[in-house]
């Protein structure tokens, strides 16, 4: 890295995480939750009182919405595009910092799908798309099944273990490393690299974290130049082969897609099925529910998404002027921050909306995964590997407990754990033998 990358991450994170912490100070709520390490562990008291302040709430940051409604009509409104710079007008001074410090394809610069508007969006959306439809996610299912096994089996019975490193990262990195064509021996780098890249979807992040992202960008873009060229000449059965294939999208493009993949998507569902398990161990009555109508497990996990998500928010910019929302004008290119854990507990949509409720009748209404155009690629994985993931966990360590209070990420957009230390207890078939 070069002078000149200081410089480009003063521009974007330097000057705005001091901003951000002194609008914080002046109590802006918006500005606290992004920074405030009480807010990144806890956000709901604070989202509840962005919501107080109405459906769409002005802040020194950005507009904000907590509304259901609205958030839905925000993200499936054509007049809104994502956050890509290069749909606006940005100084020059920036523009050039930006030409002198370039960074590797990742998942929140174009040309990631994360951050294009059509119709490109469409381009890159449209070939990768086949590897998620509901046939395809299908005949995934029985790999889900035999990874999730073979990792409980590693765990020791009546021991300690971290859910978070032994399983909850150890499942999605299978499979999406499978889907790549990455070899087993490097998912560990990108359990390593994918969790460094991460804090790249917050703003305001601290030079030493913005720099190790860029590294670790860096390293995964080298290691994805030798994959893509070992795939020209031993095509395999996997999606990123079928994408080089078919030659649609140009290297750069391709390696975004991957990144995308390896980073956001894999990392959404590790916080789900640790907050799941959180959530779980701590509302025992619910659990019993599941072990009494097991046939609740799918929409235990819906209701996971909706009260703790993984994804707790996105961003939206009026691509023309003039556009008008609940009654406000915004200008080109103004900043609406979308709260996407905000609009799952909207009492005007879920009743009693802070109740883990593993029966809730609506709890697939959430909008975890977003809507619109931007709607997750792999929500659909998601599920099913949470779903698979915590009804083994729970049916193999039935007496699974806390052992230890579980760290999280202290990050803003993508709310998990770093660390959740639990005592097993023995193995179901354990206990069947010794009574």
């Amino acid at each position: 890295m070069g002078p000149y990358h200081w410089l480009r991450w003063l521009a974007a994170q330097g000057l705005p995480r001091f901003a951000l912490r002194a609008w914080a100070r002046r109590g802006d709520t918006l500005s606290q939750l992004t920074t405030e390490p009480s807010a990144l562990e806890n956000p709901y008291p604070l989202i509840e009182s962005l919501r107080q302040r109405g459906r769409l709430a002005r802040s020194s940051l950005a507009w904000a919405t907590t509304d259901y409604e609205l958030s839905r009509i925000i993200l499936r409104d054509n007049r809104f595009g994502t956050r890509a710079a290069e749909g606006f007008d940005i100084p020059r001074p920036l523009a050039w910092i930006v030409r002198k410090a370039p960074v590797p394809p990742n998942p929140v610069e174009p040309p990631s799908m994360l951050v294009i508007d059509p119709p490109e969006h469409n381009r890159m959306r449209r070939p990768v798309a086949s590897a998620f439809t509901p046939r395809a996610i299908a005949r995934l299912e029985a790999r889900v099944e035999s990874v999730t096994e073979e990792l409980l089996d590693a765990l020791p019975s009546d021991g300690d273990a971290d859910l978070i490193a032994d399983f909850a990262a150890q499942v999605p990195i299978a499979i999406i490393s499978e889907m790549l064509g990455f070899p087993d021996d490097s998912r560990d780098l990108f359990l390593d690299w994918g969790d460094r890249m991460t804090p790249l979807l917050d703003i305001g992040l601290p030079w030493p974290v913005w720099r190790d992202a860029i590294v670790a960008i860096g390293k995964m873009d080298r290691y994805a130049d030798q994959h893509l060229a070992r795939l020209r000449r031993e095509p395999g059965e996997d999606m990123l082969s079928a994408l080089v294939g078919a030659g649609e999208l140009n290297d750069s493009e391709l390696k975004a897609t991957a990144s995308l993949l390896m980073g956001a998507g894999f990392e959404t569902t590790v916080n789900l099925i640790g907050n799941g398990i959180v959530q779980l161990l701590s509302h025992p009555e619910q659990l019993a529910r599941l072990r009494a109508e097991p046939e609740l497990w799918p929409n235990a996990v819906e209701e996971v998404l909706r009260i703790d998500a993984p994804v707790q928010s996105t961003a939206r910019v009026p691509i023309t002027d003039g556009v008008e929302i609940d009654g406000v004008r915004l200008r080109r290119g103004a900043t609406v921050v979308v709260s996407l854990a905000g609009a799952n507990r909207d009492p005007k949509v879920f009743d009693d909306p802070d109740r883990f409720d593993v029966g809730r009748a609506n709890a697939k209404e959430h909008l975890t995964f977003s809507t619109g155009i931007h709607a997750c690629l792999g929500a659909s994985l998601a599920r099913m590997e949470a779903t698979h993931a915590l009804r083994a966990l729970f049916g193999r360590f039935p007496d699974l407990r806390l052992a230890g209070a579980p760290e999280r990420r202290q990050l803003f957009t993508l709310h998990g754990y770093r660390r959740l230390p639990v005592a097993l207890g023995r193995r179901a078939e354990q206990r069947a033998t010794v009574s």
